[in-house]
């Protein structure tokens, strides 16, 4: 049983103030991506991972000695394009794990859990409700719903799927110029059944300065924890 991993890291950290890719900003000294892609290729199961990125020779420099251990591709001007590129360049595998390096924080047993889920289900994304009231609004900008939270989960990633599963919804949406928020809608829209399994309050996405100070300072408490134990 193989399982292989795109990571994409392509996106340009607009948000973020970034001048550079957004993957290589450091947090808390350890740039994003090297902090992903640690996270994923140090799991046991975890064998081939491709990372799709703006700049490959940038990236090779971040990473230092990690990059020996992936393959580096650049990415397209889509997320979704940059995922297909991911899966070109992969070997064959049985599940595939899509995450994102703005998530350099996800923990070991959410990758784990996620392998366990896609080996089952074969399609699996880990979420965690939302706190806060979410509501619908209709084209004049008033309120035309309000949702029930308990009906309601944010979707993080990793997201994986059994490999030909994943590849055959990424080339109907390709063929279609069908363009989704995830790589798990584009598998529910040829009808696959993705299972959700609990996400991580930990698996944060970095995408404004505030995310980043929220991941340097979660870093900070496990360290002064650590140190006290």
């Amino acid at each position: 049983m193989v399982v292989a991993a795109v990571i994409v890291a392509a996106g340009r950290g607009a948000r973020m103030g970034a001048y550079r890719a957004k993957a290589l900003l450091p947090v808390a000294g350890e740039p994003m991506l090297a902090r992903a892609v640690g996270a994923l290729a140090s799991r046991p199961r975890v064998g081939p991972v491709v990372v799709v990125v703006a700049h490959p020779e940038e990236a090779r420099a971040a990473l230092g000695p990690a990059a020996a251990r992936v393959t580096l591709v650049r990415g397209g001007a889509e997320r979704q394009e940059s995922v297909r590129r991911g899966l070109r360049a992969l070997p064959e595998a049985d599940i595939v794990l899509v995450h994102d390096a703005a998530r350099p924080l996800v923990p070991a047993a959410l990758v784990d859990a996620v392998i366990d889920a896609a080996l089952e289900h074969g399609a699996a994304v880990p979420a965690i409700p939302p706190t806060d009231t979410v509501k619908r609004i209709g084209d004049d900008g008033a309120v035309a719903e309000t949702l029930p939270r308990d009906r309601l989960r944010l979707a993080q990633t990793p997201q994986g799927f059994r490999s030909d599963l994943l590849r055959a919804a990424h080339a109907r949406a390709e063929k279609d110029g069908f363009l989704g928020t995830d790589d798990a809608s584009l598998v529910e829209r040829i009808g696959g059944r993705v299972v959700l399994i609990e996400g991580s309050a930990r698996n944060i996405k970095i995408t404004t300065a505030i995310d980043l100070m929220h991941a340097e300072a979660l870093l900070a408490a496990e360290q002064a924890e650590g140190g006290r134990g």
